[in-house]
């Protein structure tokens, strides 16, 4: 278990001795060993006991606090650093307009690519000719990546892509829910509930990648890095959206595994749909099961879960700003 996910309200998380152990109401709910936990993610009123803080801030584990609806809170993590010299290259990268320019096409490049891949796949496995004009816009898109010459450009291909993409994806749902577009805030229907989570969870993981490394997750390249915003997480998971969330969204839906009951509108003012408890469970589950799915990465050519391919890829981010590495390489799908 590389991420330990608590949802349990009313919960608690204890050492007792080489394990930690979730409980709730005096009965044990999980035993872990607690060497094997990389991550802690806390939704809602979970607690956690003294012994366990010291321990994950020994062992520099980092920990994420949620609500129970999956809004980011904070985070827990020693203020040791052992990177002073890595940031400040990360610094001095975020002046170089054309390196950032450089990072931005090719991680919009591995987005762009990997879209189209799974669309694909997908017009392979069900014959939908109908999705061939998206592909074919897709990659009218890739083809001008090279052309851009400031950032604005390049969110403006990012937008048009992601309009192209969503109009497509719709059409892979067997069951639609109300999915029109790609919606943000607030997600106001199922699919957009499960994305918006999903990509959330995806950031997480980012940041903890991120901070592995040794690099400042609010200082980004494509993603402006504007007050409070994990700008650098934003960029790290453009490559991963589609074949870690979206994948995991089609098989919840498509699958009947997750139906309509098992969300709820919070109002009719905010429109906001969101996860019941145990549905929400329900698609932790599938996410992590998919994160632990190994894979061999094209830049190292290694058998790894997605999980350490999003650490390799923030190793290549920090290898490029510190002049070690030439080229950044996106993750990209077959």
């Amino acid at each position: 278990m590389a991420v330990l996910y608590l949802a349990e309200q009313g919960a608690t998380l204890r050492k007792q001795g080489d394990t930690l152990v979730v409980t709730k109401d005096d009965q044990d709910l999980q035993v872990i060993p607690a060497s094997k936990v990389e991550q802690v993610v806390i939704f809602g009123n979970v607690n956690i006991t003294t012994p366990v803080i010291h321990y994950l801030l020994d062992q520099g584990i980092d920990c994420v606090f949620c609500s129970s609806l999956g809004k980011y809170h904070g985070r827990l993590f020693s203020t040791e650093s052992k990177f002073g010299l890595l940031r400040r290259s990360q610094f001095q990268a975020l002046e170089d307009e054309k390196l950032g320019l450089y990072l931005g096409i090719q991680m919009l490049t591995g987005k762009l690519t990997n879209q189209r891949t799974f669309l694909q796949r997908y017009q392979r496995k069900t014959g939908d000719t109908n999705l061939g004009g998206a592909i074919d816009s897709l990659q009218d898109m890739l083809d001008r990546l090279g052309k851009v010459s400031d950032i604005g450009s390049l969110h403006g291909i990012e937008g048009y892509a992601s309009s192209v993409y969503f109009a497509a994806f719709r059409s892979l749902l067997k069951r639609d829910l109300g999915f029109v577009t790609r919606v943000r805030r607030p997600p106001r229907d199922p699919v957009n509930s499960l994305l918006s989570f999903g990509y959330t969870l995806l950031t997480y993981d980012a940041q903890a990648a991120i901070r592995m490394v040794g690099l400042d997750p609010f200082l980004g390249f494509f993603h402006s890095s504007e007050y409070s915003k994990p700008s650098l997480a934003l960029d790290l998971i453009e490559e991963f959206r589609t074949i870690i969330v979206d994948s995991v969204v089609l098989r919840l839906i498509n699958s009947d595994i997750l139906k309509e009951d098992d969300f709820s509108k919070e109002t009719e003012r905010s429109g906001m749909v969101r996860l019941k408890q145990e549905a929400l469970k329900t698609f932790i589950r599938y996410y992590e099961e998919r994160m632990l799915t190994e894979v061999i990465h094209p830049a190292f050519n290694i058998k790894v879960n997605y999980r350490r391919c999003l650490e390799l890829q923030a190793r290549q981010i920090a290898r490029v700003v510190t002049d070690k590495q030439r080229e950044y390489r996106p993750f990209l799908v077959k």
